[in-house]
Formats: structure tokens, C-alpha cells, sequence
């Protein structure tokens, strides 16, 4: 008996510790005294609490009860166990070293998947198995992010809620899509969580390569896992500008075993008409952020940003910028994941104020339509040059409709349209054409 009460000490589960003996000797009790909630088949049951022993149930049934600090008593005869009294205390040795710890970041775990919008893409216990992995880390940033921004957009709203759209990708991984679509505010608000996985196709592989990347390939097969949240919020009174963000992490494993990762990401501003306070706070919001970790980041990513969201065939900028960056891999993971937290967690700060100002603002048809061909401008880039829509279409089992979320519900073409001189239009255009320095 005294080496049941070992095994009990230690916390192995019912089940398996069960598993060997015969049904017909597993007549006994199971007493626990609450904690954490567990549930296995069971023959006899009773718990155990601080008002004393109530029977649960007996027969084959399932039974839940609650553990707390591992005070779990298997009555049950010792035949068919061969489990010594020394390799009992051992295992609750490591119990005690591991366990209750478990359990707290379990609940802990638990309790901010509430905040989420959905369960995360991969299951909770294997997230709580690799805690301490970059991918769980940056698996649960995005899903906090998301729901971070979803939470903001809503509450300016006030007329819908998100939809959200779980799908999964037969190759492997899945996301979550959250899409606000012809609301009182936005016309069309989408933020996407995607974690993905599998092989990269030779199209993406060669996309990658392009940025200087040497990819070694086994058979032809180059494994790959990446993740992100993306975002692009359309709203519909053209004084309200356009917001896009997107960060990830990305990670390969090449032919020799060598894995190589990478972070990338930024947060732009696309307003259809100039307001200079609402470029300087979105530009100084972000250039806090940056000055955090390293002075010199806001004034590359910025020039990053500008060169980078370029409509090539029209010689203009798709906005006033912000930051971006991509295929950062030093000084280290840790202190850039801290990083990419710090501006993915800015993207509220930065931007519902701006809503906020301009909510009510009234506007004229001759606005709206201005609006609808920037718009068109955004579909453009989009289509044509974006980095994360062309691997997105190259990549096997990618699921178009979230690839194709951040285009906007309506946009216009004009044939040969030029803004008149001195007009409110005008001056947005010179800004695209002329990238400006909004912090100095």
C-alpha cells in the first residue's frame, strides 16, 4: 500500500497507471483533492474535498474531478503494478518539480486564449509542450495581436462584429480570418492569422532567392514553417485613411539539417487626402517604438518602408509610409521577437486615435469618388508588387480569399485622371511622388 501512496504522490496519471491490471482488480477508490480538472475511466470514484469523501459514480464511466498539489490516492491491489518503492519517490520527486509549474502554464495558457478570437491554429498542449520555442511565441503573439485589433475596430464601429473564419490548409497548418465587411465605419476591416507548413514550391523558392537567399534543396523538397498576422482596414469616409500591417516569422530547413529563420513585417498609413497631425503622430508612434531597442531602426525602416510600397508603372508611393522591414536574423531571435512584438503591439496606438478624429467628419461625392481611385492604386500594388501576395499565389494549398482580404469592397479607374493644381488632391499626389520626413 505504502508504495501506492508513492505512485499517487507522484500524480501518474489514473489511466496509465491502471492500464496493466485486469479490470476485475481494479476495484477500489480514487480519491483527489481539487485542483487541476482531469478525466479518465474509472471503476470505482470518490473525491475528496474539504467537506470530506462524496462518491462520484461507478462501472466504466467517465468521472471529472480536480487535482491539487498531486494528492491523488489509487486504491487498487498491488498485483501487476512491479513499480518499487524508490522509483515511486523518484517520479514524485519529479512531480513536484514539474508538474504544479505545468499546470500554472497551462491555466495561464488558458486564460489568454480567452482574449483570442478563436482557439490557436495549433493544438494548446503542443504549445505548452515547445513553450519555449520561437514558433509557440510568436504563434501566440499574432493570435493576441489579433485580437487586440479586431477588440478596437469594434468598439469604434459599434454597428457588427467580426466574422471569423477557421479554415485549415490540407498540406498543413491552418489560420484564422476576421473580416468586418460594408459596416457603419469600414467598408471592408480584415485580420489574418496564418500558420502554415510544409514544403516551399521551386516558384516561392525562387522568389526567395531573389533576396539573396542560398537555399539548399533535398530531392527537391525545402520544408518550411511560417506565421504572421496581417492586416488591412479600409474604412469608408475617405477622411479616415487606410491602415496595413503584417509581421512574421519564417523558418527553413535546408538539405543539410541547417535551419535558417527570419523575422519580417511593418506597419503604413494610406490616407486618401493629407492631414499632416495624423502623419506626424502615426510616424512618431512608431519611431517610439523603434528607438526602444535601436536608434537607428525608425530611419531605416522608414526608408525601407517608402522604397519598398512603390507603384512602379505610376512613379508614386502607395501612402506616407511608416515602417518596414524583412529577412532580419540578428543580433538574435530573442531580441527581435521583442521587437516585432513592441510594433505589432503599437498598431492600435497608432492608428484607432486617427478614427477616431475623423469619425464623424462629413464628405463630398467628389471625395468619395477621390477615394475609390486611390483605392484603385492599392489594388494595384497589391496584384502587382506585394511580396506576401505573390508567395501567398505561389504557394501550394494557400487559401486565396485571405490572400485577397486586404483588397478593398469597391475601387475606380479613371482614364487619363489628373488632379487640378492647388486642389487637396494635388497635394496627397506631390507626397506620394516626394516621401517626406514627418518627425524632424
Amino acid at each position: 500500500m505504502s508504495q501506492l501512496i508513492a505512485l499517487a504522490r507522484c500524480g501518474i496519471c489514473a489511466r496509465s497507471a491502471l492500464a496493466p491490471v485486469a479490470a476485475h482488480q481494479r476495484a477500489g477508490a480514487l480519491l483527489v483533492a481539487g485542483g487541476t480538472a482531469v478525466s479518465r475511466r474509472l471503476c470505482g470514484v470518490r473525491w475528496l474535498s474539504r467537506h470530506g469523501v462524496r462518491k462520484i459514480g461507478r462501472g466504466d464511466g467517465v468521472c471529472t474531478g480536480l487535482l491539487v498539489g498531486g494528492a491523488v490516492l489509487v486504491g487498487v491491489t498491488a498485483a501487476g503494478f512491479g513499480l518499487s518503492r524508490q522509483r515511486a519517490v523518484m517520479a514524485a520527486e519529479r512531480w513536484r518539480g514539474g508538474t504544479e509549474r505545468d499546470q500554472l502554464a497551462r491555466d495561464e495558457m488558458l486564460q489568454k486564449c480567452k482574449h483570442f478570437m478563436s482557439d490557436p491554429v495549433t493544438d494548446i498542449d503542443q504549445l505548452l509542450e515547445n513553450k519555449e520555442n520561437m514558433r509557440t511565441k510568436m504563434e501566440l503573439l499574432i493570435m493576441d495581436v489579433q485580437a487586440d485589433v479586431c477588440k478596437a475596430l469594434a468598439e469604434v464601429d459599434g454597428s457588427q462584429t467580426f466574422k471569423v473564419d477557421r479554415w485549415h490548409r490540407k498540406e498543413g497548418g491552418g489560420g484564422i480570418s476576421c473580416v468586418l465587411q460594408d459596416s457603419k465605419v469600414f467598408e471592408k476591416a480584415g485580420v489574418n492569422v496564418s500558420v502554415v507548413f510544409g514544403n516551399l514550391s521551386e516558384e516561392a523558392a525562387k522568389q526567395m532567392r531573389s533576396r539573396g537567399k542560398s537555399l539548399k534543396t533535398k530531392d527537391g523538397q525545402l520544408p518550411f514553417c511560417a506565421m504572421g498576422v496581417s492586416s488591412v482596414i479600409h474604412p469608408k469616409n475617405p477622411h479616415i485613411p487606410t491602415i496595413h500591417f503584417n509581421y512574421r516569422y519564417f523558418e527553413i530547413e535546408e538539405a543539410d539539417g541547417h535551419k535558417s529563420w527570419w523575422f519580417g513585417g511593418g506597419t503604413d498609413l494610406t490616407p486618401t487626402y493629407l492631414n499632416k497631425d495624423d502623419a506626424v503622430h502615426f510616424h512618431k508612434t512608431l519611431k517610439e517604438v523603434c528607438d526602444k531597442h535601436d536608434k537607428s531602426y525608425y530611419p531605416t525602416f522608414k526608408k525601407w518602408c517608402d522604397d519598398y510600397f512603390v507603384i512602379k508603372h505610376r512613379g508614386e508611393r502607395r501612402g506616407v509610409g511608416g515602417i518596414f522591414f524583412d529577412d532580419l536574423n540578428s543580433p538574435s531571435a530573442e531580441g527581435l521577437f521583442e521587437f516585432v512584438r513592441s510594433c505589432a503591439k503599437a498598431v492600435v496606438p497608432c492608428y484607432i486615435p486617427i478614427v477616431w478624429k475623423h469619425l464623424h467628419d462629413s464628405y463630398t461625392a467628389e471625395e468619395k469618388a477621390w477615394q475609390q481611385l486611390r483605392r484603385g492604386r492599392y489594388v494595384e500594388f497589391n496584384l502587382v508588387y506585394d511580396r506576401g501576395t505573390k508567395f501567398g499565389l505561389a504557394t501550394p494549398g494557400s487559401r486565396i480569399e485571405s490572400i485577397l482580404m486586404s483588397l478593398p469592397l469597391t475601387a475606380r479607374w479613371e482614364y487619363m485622371h489628373n488632379p487640378a493644381k492647388g486642389t487637396r488632391e494635388a497635394e496627397i499626389m506631390n507626397v506620394l511622388r516626394n516621401p517626406k520626413d514627418w518627425v524632424h
